[in-house]
């Protein structure tokens, strides 16, 4: 395994390959988490570089990272520690956006052209959001929304993330790591170490939907409707979920796929020290085959989060994953 990093020096003209000392970690999540790149190198009188300076890694030749220098810090064996993060990290600015008839792919696309983002594959998302009023928010929680609406609506899950310096956004459909020979990444008790499995009602779980609609002309919410799973509710007792219904969107699908989403226990699933492999991000879609002890997964999972480290020739990841019951 050939493991190449890039720093951009001070003024922009200069690249160097530095040593890098204790291996490198590369982490990526779902949503709301830029992808971070952590490493350290030795100040050795000829690296020059600073906050802002990007940053590019590459394994085997593939293209895996690229970002900018956000952190350093200095130790007194003239070490450097640097945390890089993606572009996705100006999505933590606020701003106020009000928009309508606007999908979330056309979001993503307005916020990247006013913060002066680079834009690469936008899927389109199809769903139009008739109308949204964003006060002093992330960008992040924006789009989230956003795609969190396109979800409820069309029960398809987008995943936006940052595709070595160009902002993408694919359905999770085109999200499977598939080998040359047709076959996916499977991860089983040979290619992971070990595994936490957790069973719970705890969070994310509902078995009781309540809708609110606000009355334009009283300025007062009324309740639009509740829709429940009485057999999980004598199991559980009553775990409510509370929303609101916009003007024009469908209050009864949108109960009912919230139902879908929550009536259910939720089952984390963490993955460590798995074999590497380059093609996984936070969004891929890989085959899980374990058995858990009360359950055995046989089926396609979603990466939640994902951590690769680079270390000695050798590259290892830790998995959150989700997928039917699971839940990251």
């Amino acid at each position: 395994m050939k493991t190449e990093l890039f720093i951009a020096g001070e003024s922009g003209n200069e690249i160097y390959i530095p040593a890098v000392e204790d291996g490198i970690e590369w982490s990526t999540e779902r949503w709301g988490v830029p992808g971070r790149l952590t490493f350290k190198v030795l100040a050795d009188g000829i690296l020059n570089f600073s906050e802002g300076s990007a940053v590019q890694l590459r394994v085997d030749g593939a293209k895996v990272f690229f970002g900018f220098v956000f952190t350093q810090k200095r130790d007194k064996e003239n070490r450097i520690s640097v945390t890089a993060y993606d572009q996705l990290r100006y999505l933590k600015n606020k701003d106020t956006y009000v928009y309508e008839n606007q999908t979330a792919s056309e979001l993503i696309k307005m916020i990247a052209a006013d913060f002066a983002l680079n834009a690469g594959e936008i899927a389109d998302t199809g769903y139009v959001i008739a109308d949204r009023s964003e006060m002093d928010t992330s960008l992040f929680d924006i789009i989230q929304n956003a795609l969190d609406i396109t979800l409820v609506n069309t029960r398809q899950m987008y995943v936006l993330y940052d595709d070595f310096g160009s902002l993408t956004v694919k359905n999770i459909a085109d999200m499977y790591v598939q080998n040359e020979n047709g076959t996916y990444l499977m991860i089983d008790e040979g290619t992971g170490e070990n595994f936490e499995y957790t069973s719970s009602i705890d969070n994310s779980t509902y078995n009781k939907i309540k809708l609110y609609k606000e009355d334009a002309e009283s300025g007062k919410r009324q309740i639009y409707g509740i829709i429940q799973d009485g057999a999980n509710i004598n199991k559980w007792g009553v775990l409510q979920y509370c929303d609101t219904v916009s003007e024009g969107e469908n209050g009864e699908a949108k109960a009912e796929a919230l139902l879908s989403l929550y009536d259910k226990k939720t089952r984390n699933l963490r993955i460590t020290n798995a074999f590497g492999d380059v093609r996984v991000r936070a969004g891929s879609m890989l085959v899980v085959n374990l058995d858990l002890g009360d359950k055995k997964v046989e089926n396609f999972m979603l990466v939640e989060k994902v951590k690769h480290t680079f270390k000695n020739g050798e590259h290892f990841m830790d998995l959150t994953l989700r997928g039917g019951e699971f839940v990251a």
